[in-house]
């Protein structure tokens, strides 16, 4: 509803020119009655004002004040008490984040009032001087009745006692509270009706988020106020806790028309003299300690009055001093305040810190106020927490590569050459007589090659004065020494003894979220793995079995007793992450995986099983159940295709080597870190999005069996191969490198794609890619593709009907690729995938006969059940699924379904004790006569036992089966009744007596 058209333009009723009252009357949040109610005041004041300029013209300006401020306090009450008041509040010392995002949240509230809770920052305080007639409803605490609260809208902020004495509305149930932070969160924070918390640079763009949902317009003015927010508390957008969606929330504004030349403005003020004076005295009492390998700075200073701005000085303080972390402590009035920044949150937490001295903040930024301690006392306490508190910096001995692959001064260029190629690293240490006594880089062996030198030894190219550290010095010292020596690798040495290497691309990785390096993925935004970043205890409690949990816990406890580092690695801990229960236990050990499996065997009983060669070993348990326990390794591959080359390595070197990032995670399980996800290549990242993705680009030449497993994972997961690595799939693939594998490994992959649940998805992605020429070149797949697309409801529907699955899970489908084909080329490829006997006597048993059955079941006419059935049973139950994807009518699968449940439900009581009974001899017709009752009783002939006896007494007699002989008596005749062969003494056709 819109007021403006009930104003008089002859009488100029001076309401109709209130914004307030305007406002009031197309606020959403205001009722029809109170509308009506406000509407009816109106009419009456306007009434009165014509009566009055009638009667006392001169009079008519003391009446217009008079009726202007009567109709404000009425409106003003009305908004206040009959709808109740909705408040929009930030924190104490309101910064400019603060008051944008109150300014967004009236966006989303547009009946609410903007209410500080206290003072304001001198940015606020000087914007709003100039600005505060712009902006809706702004009111201090005393200007509202705070018993007429119905709704708090709190932003930037939730903690209670960082809103003075609005916390009083916390206790008050009738209050619904609104909660719009960016803050993480702290004991004690309030609970929100609604609450939108999320870790991101402003809260301001929480808000402009919603506002962009919701379609909202925005003026150029609003969109300054709000681009001021983001600006400040993003340190214009270079912070490290700022975020894509902060970016994205400025690139808005600036379309929505907002001001940076008044940005710059507000954000690049001089300091004032107060200011400049505080930041002397803390350069002057600055501090410097080095904790756990951290340049930290605490300034302390005291000052009579209160002076804003000391986030600010912080700030600059760090600029100055170039360090980890800044600290300032400042008495003013009766008070001390507390801010820290920090340079990376991952080695200093300013929360936490603060937490402690009862304040809050950000990992990188917070702030604290202390009361009735001096500054002397809370920069000792201080201290004493930064100690307890800081995490110890990441050292060489952290993230070095380790085992090293050496070389030694009388090793070729050539062969220095192939393995650098082979491990892919780009310079290996030279040794001689246990010591370091040079390095040979990959732009050495290029160089030398290029010159036909690959026959000389590397001593003659090597860099002999090595610069080398130490396992213990921390990644900042390292990087300083890569920049100064202009060093792309360092190695490091214990003694005289090298013990690893750590290059750029390592301290890069470290130092750089994000930086791609020699151990990468086709993922463009690889990550660096933080060992305390993610555990996944709580994962594997819901999802394993108490016996393979109880199995990893044993596993852990005894690597630590060794000394040694053991992880759950592969399927287990991808299907961990993905809520699937997996019962495979694979171990990898940082040691030696033979002797774990040993002792670890004693500890829950089994026996091992090891093979030297490749440093692993099985623990088989009494049920048949093993667990697979393999030294920490690494594989090449002499050539495509190639079965891989093993040697022991690092855990890194280990995850490297598997096929998809999915399965190249690990979880630690020695008790200090059980649970920790060691995640080098985004593996969580990718099963979150649902990528397939091979960790390098030749992954697929080296192994071609990945390209079924990545078919297999894909149509398992409900994923998709991601496009970098669906190229390289079609690349190996046009390289023909499928055919280089052998037939046995090609079989292995097919089978257990066969006994997937739902092979036929994988099955025609095998032949989009053109792997299925490989597989089966006698067999197009268009042929057999409308049977396999019908298989699982075949499947279903034999589950229903009482069919057992059969053991071999794979054979089903096999027989249903095969059955077009001739019993000569079934024949080859049975032998090409080396099946047994058994199971090619099937596949030969399905082409021979099952026209015929389905020709049987098919028939017009009345067939009897005992010849339905015979047809049926000339056919292995394996084959089931496919019979009745290959029936077309309905009669015929009806009759199928009554082959089925009367062989089930009609098998015949009559056995071979019951012929022998009879006097008849053991023989062919034995089985003749049981086959003949059975086929009777499906027919309906015989129902009864004593029926089926008879039955078959007549069969055998009408067939004149033999009689069994009665016995002669023994007498002096008795050896002539023997059929007795001697032969030297030995009796012919049976073992002679030892």
């Amino acid at each position: 509803m819109n007021i403006t058209g009930v104003v008089d333009k002859e009488t100029q009723f001076p309401l109709a020119t209130t914004p307030y009252f305007l406002e009031i009357m197309n606020t959403d949040n205001t009722d029809s009655m109170s509308r009506l109610f406000v509407l009816l005041s109106a009419y009456s004041f306007g009434a009165l004002f014509l009566l009055f300029r009638a009667v006392r013209p001169r009079s008519i300006f003391y009446f217009y004040g008079i009726c202007y401020n009567l109709m404000y306090l009425l409106v003003l009450e009305l908004d206040l008490g009959v709808n109740g008041l909705e408040i929009i509040t930030a924190h104490v010392n309101t910064d400019l984040d603060g008051l944008a995002s109150m300014v967004a949240a009236q966006k989303l509230y547009p009946g609410a009032a903007l209410v500080f809770p206290g003072k304001l920052s001198r940015n606020v305080e000087e914007f709003l001087a100039l600005h505060k007639d712009t902006l809706k409803h702004i009111r201090t605490i005393k200007d509202i009745n705070i018993d007429q609260v119905k709704r708090l809208i709190m932003v930037d902020t939730k903690s209670p006692g960082r809103v003075s004495k609005l916390k009083e509305l916390f206790n008050r149930p009738q209050v619904e509270v609104h909660i719009f932070d960016h803050h993480p969160r702290a004991e004690g924070d309030v609970k929100g009706k609604v609450e939108v918390v999320e870790p991101i640079g402003a809260c301001t763009t929480l808000l402009i988020e919603r506002i962009r949902s919701k379609g909202l317009e925005i003026t150029p003015l609003e969109a300054t106020i709000m681009a001021l927010g983001i600006y400040e508390d993003t340190g214009c957008l270079v912070f490290t806790n700022t975020t894509p969606r902060d970016i994205r929330a400025a690139a808005f504004l600036l379309e929505q028309g907002a001001n940076l030349a008044v940005v710059a403005d507000f954000l690049g003020r001089p300091l004032t003299p107060d200011q400049k004076a505080l930041l002397k005295k803390l350069l002057v009492s600055a501090e410097h300690h080095h904790i756990n390998g951290n340049k930290i700075l605490i300034a302390r200073g005291n000052v009579d009055e209160f002076i804003g701005g000391l986030n600010l000085l912080t700030h600059k303080l760090a600029e100055i001093e170039q360090i980890d972390a800044v600290f300032t402590i400042v008495e003013m009035e009766d008070r001390i305040h507390m801010v820290g920044r920090c340079a990376l949150k991952e080695k200093i937490n300013c929360k936490e810190v603060m937490e402690c001295f009862g304040g809050g903040g950000h990992p990188a930024a917070a702030s604290a106020t202390v009361k009735d301690q001096t500054v002397d006392e809370v920069a000792a306490s201080l201290l004493e927490i930064i100690k307890e508190r800081v995490r110890p910096p990441l050292t060489v001995r952290d993230i070095m590569s380790s085992p090293v692959k050496m070389v030694f001064p009388e090793t070729t260029i050539e062969e220095a050459g192939k393995i650098m190629l082979r491990y892919g690293h780009t310079g290996l240490p030279v040794i001689k007589d246990g010591k370091l006594v040079g390095v040979i880089s990959r732009r050495d062996v290029e160089k030398a090659t290029h010159h036909g030198l690959g026959h000389a030894p590397v001593k003659g190219y090597m860099t002999v004065n090595v610069i080398t550290v130490d396992g213990g010095m921390n990644i900042n010292e390292v990087q300083e020494l890569m920049i100064e020596k202009d060093i792309g690798r360092l190695p490091v040495v214990e003694g005289d003894r090298v013990v690893g290497i750590i290059s750029r691309t390592d301290v890069l990785q470290t130092l750089h979220e994000g930086f791609k390096g020699r151990y990468t993925t086709t993922y463009t935004n690889q990550k660096k793995y933080t060992a305390a970043s993610t555990n996944i205890r709580p994962d594997m409690h819901r999802v394993l079995p108490q016996r393979i949990l109880n199995i990893l816990t044993r596993a852990g406890e005894t690597a630590r007793s060794m000394g040694y580092q053991v992880y759950a690695v592969g399927g287990l801990v991808r299907d961990v992450l993905l809520k699937v229960e997996n019962l495979d236990v694979d171990l990898v050990v940082e040691g030696k995986g033979i002797e774990l499996a040993h002792k670890l065997a004693e500890t829950i009983g089994g026996r091992v099983r090891a093979h030297e060669k490749f440093g692993t070993a099985e623990i088989v348990f009494q049920d048949g159940y093993w667990v697979d326990v393999v030294t920490a390794r690494v594989e090449y591959y002499e050539y495509p295709a190639a079965l891989p080359q093993v040697e022991q390595s690092s855990l890194k070197h280990d995850l490297y080597r598997r096929d998809f990032t999915i399965n190249a995670m690990a979880v630690a399980l020695n008790p200090e870190r059980f649970g920790e996800l060691v995640d080098y290549f985004n593996g969580r990242e990718d099963l979150q999005i649902g990528a397939v993705r091979v960790l390098h680009n030749l992954s697929f030449i080296e192994d071609p069996t990945r390209i079924l497993r990545a078919i297999r994972f894909e149509q398992r997961y409900d994923m998709a191969i991601e496009p970098q690595t669906l190229r390289l799939i079609k690349e190996a693939v046009r390289e023909k490198v499928l055919a280089r594998l052998s037939t046995e490994r090609m079989w292995g992959e097919l089978k257990s794609i066969l006994e997937e649940a739902d092979p036929e998805d994988m099955m025609d992605r095998m032949s989009e890619l053109g792997v299925w020429d490989y597989l089966f070149p006698e067999i197009t797949f268009w042929e057999v593709q409308p049977v396999i697309s019908e298989m699982p409801q075949a499947l279903m529907i034999l589950r229903n009907w009482g069919w057992a699955e059969p053991a071999e899970r794979w054979l089903p489908y096999f027989l249903a690729i095969l059955h077009w084909t001739t019993q000569e080329t079934a024949f080859e490829i049975c032998q090409r995938y080396f099946l047994g006997r058994r199971q090619t006597d099937k596949v030969l048993d399905v082409i021979a006969h099952w026209r015929r059955a389905l020709k049987s079941l098919s028939a017009t006419g009345d067939v009897p059940l005992s010849e339905l059935t015979k047809s049926v049973q000339t056919l292995p139950r394996e084959a089931y699924p496919l019979f009745l994807t290959l029936l077309e009518d309905k009669n015929a699968i009806r009759r199928f379904r009554l082959v089925m449940e009367s062989v089930h439900k009609n098998k015949p009581s009559v056995n071979g004790k019951d012929i022998r009974a009879m006097g008849f001899q053991p023989g062919p017709m034995y089985r003749r006569a049981l086959d003949a009752v059975w086929r009777a009783r499906l027919d309906g002939l015989v129902q009864t036992r004593e029926e089926e006896l008879e039955y078959a007494r007549n069969y055998l007699i009408q067939h004149n089966a033999p009689k069994i002989e009665p016995k002669k008596p023994k007498g002096n005749n008795a050896q002539e009744n023997r059929t007795v062969f001697r032969n030297n003494g030995k009796t012919k056709g049976t073992k002679p007596r030892v």
